[in-house]
């Protein structure tokens, strides 16, 4: 097991249970609170570290391995340059593996599970899929291995990164004023959780939100559009299998119809929702969709009255 692991599971692991409690019980306190899909969180934060003792190595370890062995340099992380490097190399790298997760059906599969969750609260925070590792997700930190950075201090810099994300899973948190659209807030990450056509595909980025705002993905909360949590087609069962692997099945389903190369490889890595034939349920295909009934409610209620404009897209 490696070193940030160890530190994950006797010292992170449970102080964020403990906070996770501690709001469930301020929040029960206040009025209605999901006890039934705390449990699920929590039983998938204990089998992931489980799977975390059992199957220490990602199934790309190799690759990263090969990297550093062929590495460009050797860089040591006592210098504050060094150190900056590799946050915002990581910080780069994360985006698109983020970003990744939510626009490739094969990191989907195992993503999803993080945002089956119908309320968002700090429980949902530690619902992260027990399938990471066997999915490849290490490949997108391939490159900072390859420039020089020990694979052990990059991937410990990863739990750090995703140690931090556990508070913006708050609701009960405000916006923070010109922090937005600078770093991860608790108003971003609602963004990024809600299932609203205006919102989805959006805010990747773990600390900062630089990366969003350079490749046009960063999208405000707006007051006139709340939030609803959850997958676009929600997920009703508290079956913890079923959580975890509803994606998988319907990908294997769509794989045993698949009819040709180009059918196998858009289920596998084209966004959530293509489909060989027609639009699909992909964001752009969703968006689509609603810009032609908007266009068409215009002309039906105000005939020769422009079109009302499609909602802005986002920039893939």
């Amino acid at each position: 097991m490696r070193h940030a692991d160890h530190i994950l599971l006797l010292f992170a692991a449970p102080a964020v249970l403990l906070f996770v409690v501690i709001e469930a019980l301020v929040l029960s306190w206040r009025g209605r609170y999901d006890w039934r899909a705390f449990g699920v969180s929590v039983l998938d934060m204990i089998s992931r570290l489980a799977m975390g003792v059992l199957f220490p190595l990602s199934v790309a370890a190799p690759l990263v391995l090969l990297a550093y062995q062929h590495r460009v340099m050797t860089l040591e992380t006592s210098g504050w340059l060094a150190v900056l490097l590799l946050f915002f190399g990581q910080e780069f790298c994360y985006y698109w593996y983020h970003r990744a997760a939510h626009r490739v059906r094969w990191f989907w599969s195992n993503h999803a599970v993080h945002h089956s969750p119908n309320e968002l609260n700090l429980s949902a925070a530690v619902r992260i899929g027990i399938l990471g590792k066997l999915t490849g997700t290490p490949l997108f930190f391939v490159p900072l291995a390859w420039l020089g950075f020990e694979p052990r201090v990059v991937y410990g810099v990863l739990s750090l990164n995703l140690l931090y994300q556990f508070w913006i899973h708050a609701t009960w948190i405000p916006r923070l004023g010109w922090l937005e659209g600078i770093i991860n807030t608790p108003s971003a990450h609602r963004v990024h959780h809600a299932a609203n056509l205006e919102y989805l595909d959006a805010n990747y980025g773990g600390v900062l939100l630089i990366f969003d705002r350079l490749f046009g993905t960063y999208i405000p909360e707006r007051d006139d559009v709340p939030c609803r949590y959850g997958l676009v087609h929600p997920v009703t069962s508290y079956n913890p299998l079923k959580i975890e692997f509803h994606q998988w099945t319907a990908l294997a389903r769509d794989l045993a119809s698949a009819r040709s190369l180009r059918a196998v490889a858009g289920y596998l890595f084209a966004p959530p929702g293509w489909a060989p034939e027609g639009e699909g349920e992909t964001t752009e295909a969703m968006r689509a969709r609603h810009a032609r009934q908007q266009a068409g409610a215009a002309g039906e209620v105000s005939p020769g009255v422009a079109a009302v404009p499609a909602m802005p897209e986002i920039a893939r």
